[in-house]
């Protein structure tokens, strides 16, 4: 009883081995590298159409309102006006 002695270890690899194989376990690291390929390629495309998006709405933002314009202060009536 106790830890696991050498020839444990060796019958753990030797099991792991039959088990996934040399072509099994590269096929398997194979998959997942193209799983975190994919997986930043859609964060990439994300972060894109947010920025596209962003740009757009800025560009289709109303401008403000122009400020109010004051009235003309009256001006004296000249003589010709008057008659």
């Amino acid at each position: 009883m106790g830890g696991f002695s050498l020839w444990h270890w060796l019958i753990v690899g030797l099991v792991i081995l039959l088990l996934f194989g040399k072509g099994r376990f590269s096929d398997m690291m194979g998959d997942v590298a193209k799983g975190l390929k994919s997986f930043k390629k859609g964060m990439t495309e994300d972060e894109e159409a947010t920025a596209a998006r962003r740009i757009s709405d800025e560009r289709t933002v109303e401008p403000p309102p122009p400020a109010p314009t004051t009235a003309e202060p009256a001006r004296p009536a000249s003589e010709a006006d008057r008659q």
